[in-house]
């Protein structure tokens, strides 16, 4: 989507000046409170935040207090929880970033030590479940990136009353490696590969087990078919074709019943044309 103008300029004045800072603060190996107010500055300068009405510490979760909250119109809209600059983000801080929304309430939070940042959306299931939407580097973004920019754009004031963080993250449910995995190993794709390769091949006659044996082993990465995300977006597809194929069972039903009804009141007018 269109970063607005307004937003564009802000980021692009102020990305690389914490970008140096960033890189000043990682020599320095800075604590995790010094982080805490470079990334508060960032949240003003970079992504719009009035850092003293808007962004809170008072949160308080199960008798202590997150690093920072982004409050607008009393809903809290992230929960950011921030590490020292030099800390590498672990699963342990994450799952302690999970817990801290799961316990408020709040669907959206960052986990970040300043230079890398973790955007994730909690979904309230039982279990308890999450998805990564996205994650960057601030340090390696550019300004003149759209892309770049699209990333930023997630976390800014100005992105939330446009919904783009919601929108971007229904894209990456829909447009991402596994689902296209998924896809490909999918039965109508598999045979519609096998039909163009009899074509190609002038009738040489093939399998579908062939043809998924060989993008399992040899065209598509193993990642991407292995492991709980696979499975997860696979489980996915194959409800999307469930639902598909009922849909056209109940089109063709719904045809078998006109035409019975179409016999019908043929019969019965043929009936009728005989009596006269």
């Amino acid at each position: 989507m269109a970063i607005p103008t307004k937003v564009a300029e802000r980021i692009s004045k102020n990305l690389s000046k914490f970008q140096n800072v960033l890189k000043r603060a990682k020599d320095k190996d800075l604590n995790e409170s010094d982080t805490v107010q470079i990334i508060n500055d960032i949240l003003a300068y970079v992504f719009g935040y009035d850092k003293y009405s808007e962004v809170t510490s008072e949160l308080a979760i199960r008798g202590t207090f997150c690093d920072l909250a982004i409050k607008i119109n009393d809903k809290f809209q992230f929960l950011i929880e921030c590490k020292a600059i030099g800390i590498q983000l672990k699963d342990n801080h994450l799952k302690q970033a999970i817990d801290y929304g799961a316990n408020k309430g709040i669907p959206w939070v960052v986990l970040t030590n300043g230079t890398n940042w973790e955007i994730y959306k909690i979904k309230f299931e039982k279990p308890i479940s999450y998805d990564l939407v996205c994650t960057f580097n601030l340090i390696e973004l550019s300004s003149k990136k759209d892309d770049d920019l699209e990333k930023l754009f997630i976390l800014c004031k100005e992105g939330l009353s446009k919904d783009h963080r919601e929108n971007f993250y229904e894209k990456t449910q829909c447009v991402n490696k596994f689902i296209i995995g998924a896809f490909i190993l999918s039965e109508p794709v598999i045979s519609r590969i096998k039909k163009e390769l009899r074509t190609f091949a002038d009738g040489v006659k093939i399998e579908n087990e062939e043809i998924e044996y060989i993008v399992k082993q040899e065209i598509l990465r193993r990642e991407i078919i292995e492991g709980e995300d696979a499975e997860k977006y696979l489980s996915k597809i194959k409800k999307y074709y469930k639902k598909l194929n009922r849909q056209e069972d109940k089109k063709e039903s719904g045809k078998m019943t006109q035409k019975e009804s179409g016999k019908t009141e043929n019969s019965t007018e043929m009936e009728n044309n005989k009596i006269h």
